[in-house]
């Protein structure tokens, strides 16, 4: 078990790098089975929507680059029209997200993907990581679908993400300075 590292840790990570590069033969999945979900696109969301649902879903995963981003960066990067952000609501409140960049020509990354911790578990999982897949292969003259997975992410991302349809293109070991507290034994299995 990794132990607790408070935030000035230096951290050391295995980064993984997929693609695909055709439309993968499964349809759209259909909603999932309890209470009613709906996935909405957010129109021009504000900075402080993204922010929220990339430090809930990444919390536990160290997810906190995008605070030694530049907040007018990260502001143009949600305006630009390439930039796609699909919210999944249940029971009137997130339950998770996944952003798609199409601004590389005939390639869309899916940039961030998660479910909240309250979420994990619950079957959505699935459901949200093949709809935005297809999204993304909506997309007129795509032609390579990119992600990327680390070993801070949970533990079952990488295996999910070939479960769907990725496969892996590289692998390296990346370092960096913690800009917050990460505890691995608190994220959710």
């Amino acid at each position: 078990m990794t132990p607790a590292q408070p935030a000035g840790s230096t951290v050391t990570y295995r980064v993984t790098r997929l693609a695909m590069t055709s439309r993968p033969g499964y349809g759209y999945p259909p909603h999932p089975t309890g209470a009613p979900a709906t996935l909405l696109r957010a129109e021009a969301p504000p900075l402080w929507y993204f922010l929220s649902l990339y430090d809930t879903v990444g919390r536990d995963y160290a997810w906190d680059e995008m605070h030694a981003v530049e907040l007018a960066t990260t502001r143009a990067w949600l305006d630009d029209a390439a930039v796609e952000m699909w919210t999944l609501l249940r029971h009137g409140w997130p339950h998770g997200f996944f952003v798609l960049d199409a601004r590389a020509s005939r390639e869309t990354e899916l940039s961030y993907f998660g479910l909240v911790p309250q979420a994990i578990g619950q079957g959505l999982g699935n459901f949200l990581m093949r709809t935005a897949i297809l999204t993304a292969w909506d997309r007129p003259g795509l032609e390579r679908l990119a992600v990327q997975t680390c070993s801070l992410d949970h533990p079952r991302a990488l295996a999910a993400y070939q479960k769907n349809g990725f496969e892996v293109e590289d692998q390296f070991t990346r370092s960096r300075t913690l800009l917050r507290d990460h505890d691995p034994a608190q994220a959710p299995d």
